[in-house]
């Protein structure tokens, strides 16, 4: 829809008359469509059109702002829902190429990868070997006690609460002690199954690289070519 100047004076002129409009404002009309579904061209929008809509016209009748209609509740839903999808396509987006960024500046083989689980695992794996050591001894020292108390019964002695209680402690840290375990061998399996994750990654990274220096290499050759034979 097409405004000419002499339509927009027309509109303006009673409005600046009236000193609703200064004179030495940028001037900006309103094109909303009303109820009875007409096109208006005014000055403001009405509150009750306001959510359906409208646009921003200059005084050459040209468009420079829309404002969009109010969403309704399902619309709105599934706004939300797109807009949630994309911020997370950006955030793995982002996290995938700080992770090719990280994985390149640390390594330059997979060797490199392999050798560095190896260290990590071998240092998980004697903390988990000193932790069943020490069950052992736990374990040989309840035994004793156990053997202690068993002898105090076949010469018809009471077993002192002493050593039941040193019993009942050292089995509270057996049990501490098999947690701790569990807890390195879940972590074992989590550095493994992250540095397996690089090596596959970084397995991608060197294709794509290896690719490129093929893509270019083939390119130099055609240039090439063409420089020695004018007619290709």
């Amino acid at each position: 829809m097409k405004i000419s100047r002499l339509f927009l004076c027309g509109v303006l002129a009673p409005l600046v008359l009236l000193g609703q409009v200064p004179l030495a404002a940028a001037v900006e009309l309103y094109r909303y469509t009303n109820d009875e579904g007409s096109v208006v061209i005014d000055y403001q929008v009405p509150p009750e059109h306001v959510k359906k809509g409208y646009e921003v016209l200059n005084d050459k009748g040209v468009v420079i702002r829309v404002v969009p209609r109010e969403l309704n509740e399902e619309e709105q839903k599934e706004a939300d829902a797109q807009e949630r999808l994309e911020a997370k396509a950006m955030a793995d987006q982002r996290r995938l190429k700080e992770w090719d960024e990280s994985l390149l500046l640390r390594y330059s083989t997979i060797e490199d990868i392999e050798a560095a689980q190896e260290r990590a695992l071998m240092d998980l794996r004697i903390r988990v070997s000193i932790l069943k050591s020490n069950k052992h001894s736990l374990k040989q020292q309840i035994e004793n006690y156990q053997a202690q108390a068993a002898e105090l019964e076949r010469m018809g002695r009471p077993v002192d609460l002493e050593r039941l209680q040193a019993i009942e402690d050292l089995q509270a840290e057996i049990a501490a002690t098999d947690r701790a375990i569990a807890d390195r061998e879940v972590e074992v399996a989590g550095v493994n199954a992250a540095f397996e994750a690089d090596i596959a990654r970084f397995t991608v990274l060197l294709d794509m690289v290896e690719f490129r220096r093929t893509m270019m290499a083939q390119k130099r050759a055609e240039q090439q070519e063409q420089r020695l034979d004018p007619r290709r």
